[in-house]
């Protein structure tokens, strides 16, 4: 699969599924995992979809420059992705940090982008504390720490219970994310602030909520709805990783915003 080098030298894994004549649809993934958190989904979408996931700069097998990142960054990572496949618009979904990414790139970039489906995120955070404190948990212990409270906040307790192949895969992806670029990417978080941006957005949105979502909880995705003119939401019985916990759910809702 190709690896595409951005204006600032950075490389980005990427990989591409479903036919090259077919629409676009890229993914982008949450904070603290890579392109196969989109395992589950690929197979489907792809019947109907290019399908390209990428591993965040920070993330996976893409570099890891030094920080702090910014979301006009990631959102010029994208940019350059879509340049070097020659694709000029795509669909995004992007989860969490990914729905981040995509507020920006609606924006800002929106010529490039047609539909777009932001998944269990945020906007801005008023309080930066807790990620300042997160940044120096990591930056002094490592990602360790944060394994098991990750857990907990990305899944239900019930999932948890009847899923522990599933747990044990995203305790080891997330395990295996670079501190340095887990630190720059929370930088990145702190910092932003789509308030005055997000109603700038043109492209038709979905946004989707986790109703049992304590990371970015069902009011903050619905904040974005209302920031966003003609916005629809949609609710799925999960935590904040939600295409995970309710696979065949998630990607139902996707497909059905988008064909």
């Amino acid at each position: 699969m190709p690896t595409i080098t951005t204006d600032d030298g950075c490389p980005i894994n990427v990989e591409i599924a479903g036919s090259d004549t077919a629409p676009v649809l890229m993914l982008s993934n949450s904070l603290g995992t890579n392109l196969h958190m989109w395992d589950e989904q690929v197979p489907e979408w792809s019947k109907h979809f290019r399908v390209v996931r990428y591993d965040r700069r920070g993330h996976g097998k893409s570099g890891v420059p030094k920080g702090p990142y910014s979301m006009e960054r990631f959102g010029r990572d994208v940019i350059a992705v879509l340049d070097g496949l020659n694709i000029k618009k795509t669909h995004w979904c992007g989860l969490s940090m990914g729905g981040m990414v995509g507020q920006w790139l609606g924006a800002n970039a929106p010529g490039r982008i047609d539909r777009l489906i932001l998944s269990n995120t945020h906007f801005n955070y008023a309080d930066k504390q807790p990620w300042l404190d997160r940044i120096k948990l990591v930056e002094e212990k490592g990602l360790a720490p944060l394994v098991d409270p990750n857990m907990e906040r990305w899944f239900t307790k019930g999932f948890r219970e009847r899923a522990p192949e599933a747990i044990a895969r995203m305790k080891e992806m997330f395990g295996s994310t670079a501190p340095a670029g887990y630190v720059a990417c929370c930088q990145a978080i702190a910092a932003m602030d789509f308030t005055a941006s997000n109603p700038t957005i043109t492209a038709p949105t979905l946004v989707i909520v986790g109703a049992q979502d304590p990371a970015t909880p069902p009011a903050a995705g619905e904040a974005i709805a209302k920031q966003i003119k003609g916005a629809q939401v949609a609710s799925i019985d999960a935590a904040h990783i939600a295409n995970i916990e309710q696979p065949k759910a998630y990607a139902e809702t996707v497909l059905k915003f988008l064909n």
